[in-house]
């Protein structure tokens, strides 16, 4: 990197820790569940797309996943999937509906030629939105348009399941008690929790699966947690830093390469997606009723994507925790395996069409 590389280095990140401080101020004094996921992630979205180049080094945007996966854990008792199995055919149901309206979208995307098939049913896929993006790539669709699809969505599904939070606290004047910033904790289950973090990463690079980042330390996690092995501790200054690495990463995505790529395509694409979050909206309405909870646990627990973000609003709102968090990791491992199935499905029978 050359002299004058560095200084607009410095000067970039000065910028955006400028902007983020601003950005999350205004959101904090609004009462904004996970604003240390959301300021970040604006902030970064506004520069980047203004030509400004940021970069986090992969290991640590890995070990913050491994983190939110650590506190996904920690929210996660085993008694929740004792109650998942009571009611297995209505909880595998929602999953299912979310799934095949993400992919219906997709595919009148495709059927109506606004997107490549492949690429629009990649981008609709409803969470894991970075194995996607690297799962779309290795299978030779347009990942440029992958990645702008899908971390759209996280960003209007994150701001749009934040303002739907504030709106029902400010209704039932519910909030958590605020946490201390620095409590006392164990050394010991400090480190332990650390170190579950980390077997997402290492693990991942192992196995060279992305997916692994998170999904890893939640079922580690889970597993010494429930045994009494470890105590999950994640003070909330550490908490806090992993939400502001990973939203200012999905802020970095946004690049202007991108945008001007998708720029042809955005009004469709935010009119989709709003259309979707609108469905999935009106199915936790029917969620809430016949399932005899309130609306905040079941929309965010039928929100298309991602469970990282929707994790962490879940987190700092008076909601059935364990029941969201579960819907949202189901989803995530069954988008995993079912994304490069209906992929190559599409595939197929959008090659058929243009043979004839």
């Amino acid at each position: 990197m050359s002299k004058s590389d560095s200084i607009n280095s410095i000067g970039n990140w000065c910028q955006l820790i400028a902007l983020t401080s601003v950005v999350t101020g205004v959101l904090y004094a609004l009462d904004l569940p996970a604003v240390f996921l959301l300021g970040p992630m604006l902030s970064g979205l506004i520069l980047a797309s203004r030509g400004r180049k940021f970069s986090l080094p992969s290991p640590l945007v890995a070990f913050c996943q491994g983190m939110i996966g650590v506190m996904i854990a920690g929210g996660m008792p085993l008694t929740v999937f004792a109650e998942i199995a009571k009611d297995g055919l209505f909880f595998i149901g929602l999953v299912l509906a979310v799934i095949a309206l993400s992919y219906g979208f997709g595919w009148l995307l495709a059927k109506y030629q606004i997107l490549p098939g492949t690429t629009a049913i990649w981008g609709s896929s409803p969470g894991a939105a970075s194995a996607m993006v690297l799962m779309a790539e290795a299978a030779g669709a347009d990942f440029r348009l992958v990645a702008f699809m899908q971390y759209l969505r996280v960003l209007m599904v994150a701001a749009t399941a934040s303002l739907i939070a504030r709106l029902v606290i400010g209704q039932t004047g519910e909030l958590p008690p605020p946490e201390p910033w620095f409590p006392s904790v164990d050394p010991l289950n400090l480190a332990l929790t650390m170190a579950i973090a980390a077997c997402g990463p290492i693990l991942s690079r192992l196995l060279r699966r992305p997916s692994i980042n998170m999904l890893a330390p939640i079922v580690i996690g889970i597993a010494c947690h429930a045994t009494g092995l470890v105590t999950i501790t994640l003070p909330l200054w550490l908490l806090a830093s992993a939400y502001v690495l990973f939203g200012w990463n999905v802020g970095f995505r946004f690049t202007r390469e991108i945008v001007i790529h998708a720029l042809k395509a955005l009004p469709v694409l935010f009119i989709s997606i709003l259309l979707l979050i609108s469905l999935c909206g009106l199915l936790a309405v029917a969620v809430a009723h016949f399932g005899h909870m309130d609306l905040l646990t079941a929309y965010l627990a039928t929100s298309p994507g991602g469970a990282d973000s929707v994790a962490i609003i879940a987190a700092s709102t008076p909601v059935d925790k364990p029941f969201v968090l579960a819907m949202q990791m189901t989803r995530f491992i069954s988008v995993l395996f079912l994304g490069p199935i209906v992929s190559r499905v599409v595939a197929a029978q959008f090659d058929r069409r243009r043979a004839r």
